[in-house]
């Protein structure tokens, strides 16, 4: 599966912003998909990951109440909508998706190696 992430861009401290991942190439609801970002000069950090059928969903402990994951199979998307923004969330977004999702535990979810699929990147810069 391919997938492309977009929908990042300039905001302001308080602002919302809604992360897209379009998916083709593959049955999508098949796959779980887990949003991560990174900082230069820092690890690829795990903010939240759905379950193929978009029942379960699954934080970052730091964002739980201000970001919101969800998928649309029929649309072959995922989405990330970020609410309340922080300069600290300033960073490169990127969705992932991964057929074995259902087998892993919270823990495994978090890890980005886990992952076999990656879009591209889409930039969050959060201007205090």
């Amino acid at each position: 599966v391919q997938l492309q992430a977009y929908g990042g861009g300039l905001a302001q401290a308080g602002d919302s912003l809604r992360l897209s991942c379009a998916a083709s190439g593959g049955t999508f609801s098949l796959y779980g998909v887990g949003w991560f970002r990174q900082t230069p000069g820092k690890e690829r950090e795990f903010v939240a990951a759905i379950s193929g059928t978009g029942i379960n969903t699954y934080y970052a402990d730091s964002m739980k109440f201000r970001f919101t994951i969800s998928r649309d199979n029929a649309e072959n998307t995922a989405h990330l909508q970020m609410n309340s923004l922080k300069p600290e969330d300033t960073a490169v977004y990127y969705c992932a998706a991964d057929r074995n999702f259902n087998r892993w535990n919270r823990y495994t979810m978090e890890i980005p190696s886990k992952y076999d699929y990656w879009g591209q990147g889409t930039l969050v810069t959060v201007s205090s």
